[in-house]
Parts: structure tokens; sequence; C-alpha cells
């Protein structure tokens, strides 16, 4: 059985990721559910599928030896996907996500046009958020695919490993792989302050040394994208303050609160008519008073503040798991399911 075969036919049935463990049957995730499939192929045969993704000898080797292994790999139609090779039970398994073959649009992914805004920015901080799964690569793939399309940038992004890539437009990109082309995410960020940027990707912001040079490189001039996997705005501000060592945390509000122009919490929500997965977001914008909660470290109120600033183009994730409802896009039951304040989801729904 060929491994691109089997990905061709589950990117045909619509599905996001493909789960092939040696010995077991496959499974697949549609509008993140998990099922299996009916084919079980042989130990050998799943053990030769999961190679077949490493073209790299040294790498394959790697994965021998019995170590992990980050991914991404096209198919002969051009077509990419990422993933993950480990073990378990003293034989191999891969987890891949499968990635759309064309960088879908902000407007095709339902996300706020406020989004636009924030790609236009010349500096500042903007970070996309949301548990795994929920489309945050994707998201900030449209934002960059955005600006490649409309503006003359030099756009440099630093990935584990490198999913989408992008046709030629108006800007120059340049995509770095960690363990590749960079030892890490930091080294890579301090690197790039020295190859004319004006738009940095940081995939993921994974630690305190990569949130200070992600933090610098906006302070100096630079428009910072990245992800983290938090589930609202004061969540992901509580998150980069806690990663912070005690001694540097004043120094690091005060930056936080000047550099950080947006945070967009995103989750994927299954459609009322059960064909698909709708995006719930939550948006949170740079105003004085945001800023000052932020230099003071009064987190908790941040959500009071979205809640306060409709006309300014913020809002919070029950606000838009509430219109979802309303415009009955989504069911109740998994308006509920989604929020992380039914309570507060319930005052919304009445209003």
């Amino acid at each position: 059985m060929d491994v691109f075969e089997l990905i061709k036919k589950t990117r045909e049935k619509g599905c996001s990721d493909l789960h092939i463990t040696a010995g077991t049957a496959i499974a697949v995730r549609r509008y993140g559910e998990l099922s299996m499939l009916d084919d079980k192929p042989t130990l050998q045969e799943s053990t030769d599928m999961i190679l077949q993704l490493i073209s790299d000898e040294a790498d394959k080797e790697y994965v021998l030896a019995g170590h992990d292994l980050d991914i991404a790999a096209t198919d002969a139609d051009g077509n990419r996907v990422r993933g993950n090779i480990y073990h378990q039970r003293n034989n191999l398994a891969a987890s891949l996500r499968l990635i759309e073959p064309v960088v879908p649009s902000l407007k095709e992914l339902g996300m706020p046009t406020v989004l636009e805004d924030l790609a236009k920015l010349r500096h500042g901080l903007v970070l996309i958020t949301g548990p795994t799964g929920s489309g945050k690569s994707t998201t900030l793939a449209s934002m960059l695919n955005y600006i490649n399309e409309n503006m003359p940038r030099h756009i440099i992004t630093i990935e584990d490993p490198i999913e989408y890539v992008y046709p030629y437009g108006q800007s120059m990109i340049h995509q770095r792989q960690v363990g590749k082309d960079v030892p890490d995410f930091n080294l890579a960020l301090r690197s790039s302050l020295r190859e004319d940027p004006d738009i940095i990707m940081v995939g993921e912001m994974r630690d305190f040394e990569t949130i200070q040079a992600a933090v610098t490189a906006a302070e100096t001039g630079h428009l910072v994208l990245s992800t983290l996997h938090t589930k609202s705005a004061a969540q992901t501000v509580e998150r980069i303050i806690s990663s912070c060592p005690s001694e540097a945390e004043p120094t690091l509000l005060s930056q936080l609160s000047s550099v950080l122009s947006g945070v967009i919490t995103q989750t994927l929500v299954p459609t009322l008519d059960g064909d698909g997965r709708v995006a719930a977001t939550e948006v949170m914008l740079m105003s004085p008073a945001i800023s000052n909660l932020i230099k003071e470290k009064k987190v908790n109120q941040i959500n009071t503040a979205i809640q306060s600033s409709l006309k300014m183009g913020m809002h919070t994730m029950n606000y838009s798991l509430t219109q979802l409802y309303k415009t009955m896009k989504i069911s109740r039951e998994e308006a509920f399911a989604h929020s992380n304040n039914p309570s507060e989801l319930e005052k919304t729904m009445m209003m």
C-alpha cells in the first residue's frame, strides 16, 4: 500500500488527520470526529508506509534508532502533509495533518475582517491562539498570503516543520525550518533581525526565550505573527507572563503592553447540518484600557474590557458563539460545549 495514495483518498473524503499505527487499523479524523477505516495493513506494510514519509536517510536512521521525528512531505500533486512519527509498544506510528493544497482566504475561513487590518500593520505582535486542531496555522497562513497578494513585504517564516508553501506574489517570502535551516526558534528569531525583514512569522512560541525574542523583534519595528495554545486572550497574556522569570516580569509587562497589537482566539465548532465546522472567534485589540491592564497585571479584567469594546472591533468567544447560534450555523449544545464560561454564555444568549 502506498502511503501517498492513502493520503490522497483520505483528503478526498474531507478528513483533516490520518493516523497510522504499525500492525493495527488506520484511523482518520473528519470534522473533529475520529473513525477507523476498514483497511488493516500488516505490520510490515504499515511500517513501510510510515518510513515512506521520510525522504532523508539520516532522518530514517534517526527514527529507527528509537527517536521521534517531526516531518513534512509533499505528494506528486504538490499537496503537503505535516506530522510526527513516533514509537509505541515497540512499533512505529505516525500522526499526520493534511494541509490544504491552496491557502484559503481569510474570508473563506470566516475570519473577522479585523485580521486584514492587523496584517497591514508595520510593527507589533499579533497572536493567533486556540486549542490543538483549531486551525491556527491555517489562519496564520491566510494572513501571510493576504500580505503576499496585496503588499510588497519581506517575510521570514520560522517553522517546525514548514507547512504551507506560498506562491509568488508581491512579497518576498523566505521559509526557514527549525532543525534543517536553523537550530532553534530563538536563534532563528535573533538571526532574522539581521536579514532585513518586514514581517517575521514564528510557528509557535514554545518558551520564554522565544517569547522574549519575539517581543524584542516587535519592539524594534517589525510585525511579528505567532501562535499559542491558549483558549482566550486573557489566558494568552497570563501564559506569556507565567513563562517569565520573576525578576524579568516588570520589563516584560511594560514591553507587552506596548507591542501587543492583537490576540485572535479561535475554535472550530461542528455546524448544525453536520457537514463541516465553522470558526468561533475572540478578538482582543490593543487599547489604552487593555494596555494599562497588562502593565498592571490585571489579567482577570481583560474579558470585561473586551465585552465593552464591541464598537472597536473586539468581541468575546461567547459573543461569537451566540451569533453563530442565532444565525442557525451551530446548535445550542455545541455552543455551550465550546464555551469557556457557560454561565456567561447563558446571559449573552438572552440579550
